[in-house]
């Protein structure tokens, strides 16, 4: 079902009170299907910004698309980006423990096709949605998704940005970003145990030799999901300022 989300973009002045500015945010979750299995996604979209607006595709998390990543979407989509978040597990699918999500993403860094395959056709959905400029794309994701968004990259994805939040970073055997057309975004943090600091270094090296645009933000100390609101790991700081770099990323490449 249609919701609209009132967002505060005003502040109530100090002298008397002023009506605040909203933002239009139109959010919705979307069905679509690949190979006839249903996957359902969700969009985010705030209508003030008109038409023809840039798409950002978001990756979830090993644990499936839930809460965490439609907030991230209705963020951005204030700046004036329409946002699918993608489902890469299929309609349904919403592992509610470590085992399950290590199961369902393990399908998926098992078999790298498939996962291109489902990015593909998400991708081709965006690019249909209403009031979207289907020339401007980039894709984003946290933890499980920032590896899928460098697997993304390296697909040869005819995509403007791409940017990782945590993810994993190790080359899979065989692969390489020689076919990398878009600039890449990496946030990490330093004391990651998943994806260590030698791995970040050994990207470096990967994306230098196909000749890629990146930049990498460090974040000193930080953890495995330091950008997650309900994660141990989570680092306030690194959050904030690793969003700052995305939007001003954003900016950069549309």
């Amino acid at each position: 079902m249609l919701r609209k989300i009132l967002l505060l973009a005003g502040l109530v002045g100090l002298i008397g009170i002023q009506k605040p500015a909203t933002a239009d945010v139109v959010a919705y979750p979307l069905v679509y299907d690949i190979d006839d299995q249903p996957f359902e996604g969700y969009v985010a979209r705030n209508e003030g910004f008109g038409d023809d607006q840039p798409v950002v595709l978001l990756v979830h998390d090993w644990d499936g698309l839930n809460r965490y990543e439609k907030m991230r979407a209705n963020m951005l989509s204030t700046q004036g980006y329409t946002v699918l978040a993608l489902d890469l597990y299929g309609q349904g699918v919403r592992p509610e423990n470590v085992a399950e999500s290590q199961a369902e993403s393990g399908k998926l860094y098992g078999d790298r096709q498939l996962m291109r395959e489902r990015l593909q056709a998400g991708l081709e959905v965006a690019k249909q949605l209403e009031g979207v400029d289907p020339e401007k794309v980039a894709i984003m994701g946290y933890c499980f998704g920032g590896s899928a968004v460098l697997e993304m990259a390296r697909s040869g994805a005819d995509l403007d940005g791409f940017i990782s939040f945590h993810g994993g970073l190790a080359l899979p055997e065989g692969q390489d970003y020689s076919e990398t057309t878009g600039s890449v975004l990496v946030l990490h943090g330093s004391a990651d145990p998943v994806s260590p600091i030698a791995e970040v270094a050994a990207l470096a090296t990967d994306l230098n030799e196909a000749g890629v645009t990146y930049d990498m933000e460090i974040y000193g100390g930080g953890l495995h999901s330091f950008t997650k609101w309900d994660s141990s790991d989570y680092d306030p700081q690194a959050d904030l300022k690793s969003w700052d770099e995305l939007l001003e990323f954003l900016k950069t490449v549309f």
